[in-house]
């Protein structure tokens, strides 16, 4: 909202304003007085704020150095602000001398800063950064005097000596929490601090030796009274220490490892919401900010965190309890729609999911409310609001402050009060005032309730939790009437699932789970139970999602995620009823439970620049040199993507082509990446090998795929045959401080990819790898040049080897050695051959495969069941059809070897004339029919194998193709 510039003064206001200027003209000379009264802001100030009267008043000279220095009137950075406090403790000498100097600064700060702000010459944010900016400098500049004070007296403290280390000197680490943390302090607030040092130790030097944490609860305490004790000159900032570990009743001042041990071991929810703005303001920062890192998977989990709502809905009630006990809704902070509404609203979404996005570990609310709509967790219309909303209540809270410096939230009951404060947000009136401030407090009482209101609150999105199954799950029924009440729910195996519920109730696991978790899971287990009736199989759904359940009953947090959405639960019942490979690949990564809160991105795979952009993005966030986050991001990205593309092949949204399509894409996305990862790891220890004409290529290296990645058919559990070429000169050497030779590069690259791919880790693996294509398979180099490898194909190749290169195509790595590959698979596939030896080669590897890889025949010579891949007639059949007639015909038709996918080449064949029409279209339609066949076992967990009487016609028209082709 826009404010006016300014208001004529209120009547109710006139006597205050003839009174507060008749006591600035009592007290300052003349020509300073007029000074004053020539400033624009003046005619408002006065009036408004009875703490800047009296600071000009008691203080001249304060009121003198504003004006000389025009700071009235302008911003003053952070380092301006310690420039001018260091000159002022430079001829301090004592201890009351820094708590005079110290007060009397903060002080004309506070004036200026009240001035700016109420006269709107600073805007909210820049008035709390300068707020924030003087508790910085005053809280270090008081710990530098006192340290340096103190320290010949009680000595310097050191760390304990330590093998191959010497002791090190020790400095004191004050953390800001709250406002003050996030660079949002407000006009009178306090400063919540918390002391700490790295270790523990003994003070050297000092007329006696101090532990460390004695010498700094002493100094800490010396520190909060030069802050906080109140004198003649005032104070400087009100300090609460109540928020360091163990509270009140915990030591002034920890160690390191103290501070660690505490919340990861005692820390509670509350605690992880406070430590969100923990910014360390004074003191060692280097070292503060390495504790603070630390700390931070206490903050921000790695799994998506809905238990989170549970504890700040626990804080809300608790200051709602306080709220009406006091009488406090006319509280702008803490009565419905105030300011703490927003701090809770932003705050949850941080502790959900700030582990997961990194970007949400941002102290500013300013700053976090447009990333939760970038990040599509609320719509921008709503973070605006949430923002504009904030910006008009803290500026009310600013009008409350300013006037006398007092430590208040709470909006004047008395008319005088109203008018001034009114006038102080420029509005006309208290009634034009009080208007606005209900409409914004309403916009975020309504988003307040929709983020953190409770499920039972809110619609349950159909899914009804009868008493009758809280009873059945608590053991309540005997087998016999628990499958009754099971099979009028429309359980269709009622008496298995009975069983199956008591062995998970009664299972080790659960007896032995801690309370909170075991309270969730009893929440969660009789809305599950209702939950999957909506399938049609309720007990095999059960029974898939079962799998999930009992995979994180030690992570908990997931149950609450799925009862605080029920959409999410439905998506879950949906999904699990269509496929239990579905079920077992969230099963095995729980996390990503938390891609069935969208609907939008859960059922709509992204395409390949989409997926490019994405990891991209997610990897800019993880240090470059934590491989092992790198490799964990890797994993989520490819399981959430491939989640949502049999998500949408599940919901029938997708066809078969484009399922193979879209998999592919994020095969190649995630090789783009490793190649970059590996490629920089290696080149920034050894520098850039140099091809043959002395140049370099980033990377000189590809990645070709082969086989159902080079031909663009991935399924859900395809592993990757790969190649790696590089187009290095052979004896050359890389051109880093530590050069290595050409081929130890690339050989140690290609080891690197493979690890990055093929490593276990929490997530599991991330692709399986088949490097036995490669020139000379397992005996051969891990990493071939071009050359060689042409050499290879030409000369030493076997057909097979051939057919296979039919399938090959660059997937990542250098454009300029993508093209020379082309070139050469071009010129390998379409030297002439001999027809026979060519026919023979591929019929007799195609007989090898059958006997080996086919279904068996029963004792009478029947085969009972039909291998969709491996039988004759199936897919194999049509795959080598396509491939000796692009090995037979590709120099007479080079179109032939554009296409490394099987659809293409059999439609391109068609073009050349070389099987009719009819003959290609039944070799399409039935390889089409077979992929789709062994694609829907693969989502069904089943084999690849179905009855003999299943596609007998394309079996039948297959052989004959075959026959005809291959061995007629």
């Amino acid at each position: 909202m826009t404010l006016p510039t300014s208001l004529p003064l209120p009547d109710l206001l006139q006597d205050t304003a003839t009174k507060n200027w008749q006591r600035l003209e009592d007290q300052l000379p003349v020509e300073l007085l007029a000074q004053l009264k020539a400033l624009p802001a003046a005619e408002k100030i006065i009036p408004c704020s009875d703490y800047v009267t009296d600071s000009l008043s008691r203080f001249p000279v304060l009121l003198t150095e504003l004006l000389e220095n025009n700071w009235l009137e302008s911003p003053l950075s952070a380092a301006q602000l310690r420039v001018i406090l260091k000159e002022k403790l430079s001829v301090v000498s004592t201890e009351n001398d820094l708590h005079r100097v110290l007060r009397q600064f903060r002080r004309q700060m506070m004036t200026r800063i009240i001035w700016r702000d109420f006269s709107f010459q600073a805007n909210m944010w820049q008035t709390t950064a300068e707020l924030s900016h003087l508790a910085d400098i005053c809280v270090d500049e008081a710990l530098n005097w006192l340290y340096d004070f103190y320290c010949p007296q009680w000595g310097t403290p050191y760390s304990r000596a330590e093998a191959n280390k010497e002791p090190q000197p020790q400095r004191m680490i004050v953390i800001g929490m709250g406002k003050l943390g996030a660079y949002e302090l407000n006009l009178s607030s306090d400063i919540d601090l918390m002391f700490c040092f790295p270790r523990h130790g003994q003070t050297q030097g000092g007329k006696r030796s101090l532990d460390n944490q004695d010498f700094f609860v002493r100094l800490g305490q010396k520190l909060i009274a030069a802050l906080d004790n109140n004198t003649a000159d005032g104070f400087v900032f009100r300090v609460d220490m109540r928020l360091r570990p163990y509270g009140q009743s915990g030591a002034l001042s920890l160690s390191f490892p103290a501070m660690i041990d505490y919340y990861h071991d005692q820390g509670r929810d509350w605690e992880r919401y406070a430590m969100i703005k923990a910014r360390v303001i004074a003191g060692d920062l280097e070292a503060g900010n390495s504790l603070l890192e630390k700390l931070r998977p206490f903050v921000y989990r790695k799994y998506v965190d809905f238990s989170a709502i549970d504890s700040l809905r626990d804080m809300k009630e608790m200051i709602n309890r306080e709220v009406r006990r006091k009488g406090l809704s006319n509280n702008v902070k803490l009565g419905s729609g105030g300011i703490r509404e927003v701090e809770f609203i932003t705050q949850v979404f941080q502790l959900i999911r700030g582990g997961r996005d990194t970007e949400l570990q941002e102290r500013s609310i300013r700053k976090v409310l447009p990333i939760i709509s970038g990040l599509g967790l609320l719509p921008q219309q709503v973070t605006d609001e949430l923002l504009a909303a904030y910006l008009f209540l803290r500026n009310a809270e600013h009008a409350l402050q300013g006037v006398a410096d007092q430590q208040t939230q709470t909006l004047p009951d008395a008319a005088f009060a109203q008018a001034r404060m009114a006038h102080i947000m420029n509005f006309p009136d208290w009634s034009a005032f009080e208007a606005e401030l209900e409409r914004q407090r309403a916009k975020v009482s309504f988003h307040f309730a929709n983020v953190i209101a409770a499920p039972e609150d809110e619609e349950a999105g159909g899914l009804n939790i009868s008493a009758e199954l809280a009873a059945l799950w608590q053991g309540q029924y005997d087998a016999e009437s628990g499958a009754e009440l099971l099979s009028a729910q429309g359980y269709e195996d009622a008496s298995a699932t009975f069983e199956r519920i008591t062995r998970l109730r009664e299972g080790r696991v659960v007896q032995s789970m801690q309370r909170e978790g075991r309270d969730r899971l009893e929440a969660f287990m009789p809305i599950l139970l209702s939950a999957v009736t909506e399938s049609e199989t309720p007990s095999r759904t059960l029974e898939r999602i079962l799998q999930l359940v009992e995979s994180v009953l030690r992570r908990s947090a997931y149950f609450v995620l799925l009862m605080e959405n029920p959409a999410a639960l439905k998506q879950l019942v949906k999904l699990c009823a269509a496929s239990p490979w579905i079920a077992e690949h969230l099963a095995r990564t729980p996390i990503l439970l938390d891609e069935l809160l969208n609907t939008a991105t859960l059922y709509t795979p992204a395409e390949r620049e989409p997926l490019r952009d994405e990891l991209r993005q997610q990897l800019l966030r993880l240090p470059e040199e934590d491989e092992e986050a790198q490799m964990e991001a890797l994993r989520y990205f490819k399981r959430a993507h491939v989640l949502r593309v049999a998500a949408s092949d599940i919901m029938g949204t997708r066809q078969l082509m484009k399922v193979s399509d879209y998999l592919t894409f994020i095969a190649e996305t995630i090789l783009e990446q490793v190649l970059q990862m590996a490629w920089k790891k290696l080149t920034d220890k050894h520098g850039r090998p140099a091809k043959e004409d002395g140049t370099a290529c980033d990377p000189a290296f590809i990645i070709v795929g082969y086989g159902k990645l080079g031909g663009i058919e991935l399924g859900y559990g395809s592993d990757l045959d790969l190649v790696f070429l590089h187009d290095a000169a052979p004896q050359g050497v890389t051109d880093g401080e530590r050069s290595i030779d050409n081929a130890v590069f690339f050989a140690r690259l290609g080891q690197r990819i493979i690890h990055i791919l093929n490593t276990m880790t929490s997530s599991g693996q991330l692709y399986e790898v088949d490097m036995r294509l490669r020139p000379s398979g397992n005996s051969g180099l891990l990493v071939s040049s071009l050359k060689s490898f042409k050499d290879y194909q030409q000369k030493e190749a076997w057909t097979w080897e051939k057919q296979a290169l039919v399938r090959a195509r660059v997937v990542a790595g250098c454009s300029e050695l993508t093209e020379k590959f082309e070139q050469a698979r071009a010129e390998i596939l379409s030297e002439p051959r001999d027809i026979e030896t060519l026919r023979q080669d591929v019929v007799s590897m195609r007989i090898k495969m059958r006997d080996n890889l086919g279904s068996k025949p029963e004792a009478g010579g029947e085969r009972p069941l039909f291998h969709l891949k491996q039988d004759a007639g199936g897919m194999v059949d049509i795959e080598f059809i396509a491939q000796y007639s692009v090995l037979r015909y590709g120099a007479q038709h080079p179109e032939l070897l554009q296409w490394t996918d099987n659809m293409r080449i059999l439609e391109t064949m068609q073009q050349v004339n070389i099987l009719p029409t009819e003959q290609i279209a039944q070799l399409s339609a039935a390889y089409l029919a077979y992929r789709q066949a062994a694609h829907e076992a693969s989502m069904q967990m089943t084999p690849s194998q179905v009855p003999s009487s299943q596609f007998v016609d394309y079996r039948e028209a297959v052989s004959n193709i075959w026959h005809n082709l291959l061995e007629s």
